[in-house]
């Protein structure tokens, strides 16, 4: 099985899929570790000295790799979505979840953490009210399903998510629909 979460920044895709993937038993990648691996230095000192460009140049790269493994969760930047070619890999993944978080929410967890290269401006809270504006339906357009984060702990939101795969797909073989369903 090959399960991909994606994101806003902070919206829990990495905890959430350590998570998730102890529980089904999967090997579990984060593409920004494994890009920061990769490039020898942190994504913030990357994104400052190369620029968004060529960050998403390798972005791009790694998240092929890591799907092209075939299994296990798979938790990916939040501006995976940015690249249509992206988009385009992620559909054809067999699920896809689009962690779905208000900008409020995000807001509250990140406001203190300086590793992440676009928060770091004036207002934050605003920049993340653009993301969400411009990446939402990018989201959307990429997954197969959406669970709404809200404020559960990481437990109840891996219950969830892990309950949903069961219905969804019992051979966990199954493919996303072409609409992303609330999980």
């Amino acid at each position: 099985m090959l399960c991909v979460l994606i994101g806003m920044p902070g919206s829990g895709k990495s905890t959430v899929g350590r998570q998730l993937a102890r529980r089904l038993g999967l090997s579990f990648s984060d593409t920004d570790q494994v890009l920061e691996s990769r490039l020898g230095c942190s994504i913030r000192e990357f994104f400052e000295a190369q620029g968004e460009s060529a960050f998403r140049d390798h972005e791009e790269q790694t998240l092929a790799d890591c799907l092209a493994q075939g299994q296990g969760v798979i938790s990916t930047g939040g501006g995976i979505v940015l690249r249509p070619g992206n988009r385009e890999r992620l559909r054809a993944a067999p699920c896809v979840i689009y962690l779905r978080a208000s900008p409020e929410d995000i807001y509250r967890r990140l406001r203190h953490d300086t590793s992440r290269p676009l928060l770091q401006v004036a207002d934050p809270l605003r920049k993340l009210k653009e993301l969400y504006a411009d990446r939402d339906p990018l989201y959307r357009e990429a997954s197969g399903y959406v669970v709404e984060t809200g404020r559960p702990t990481v437990a109840a939101l891996v219950n969830v998510i892990s309950m949903q795969l069961d219905l969804a797909m019992p051979n966990r073989l199954g493919s996303p629909t072409s609409e992303a369903p609330k999980l």
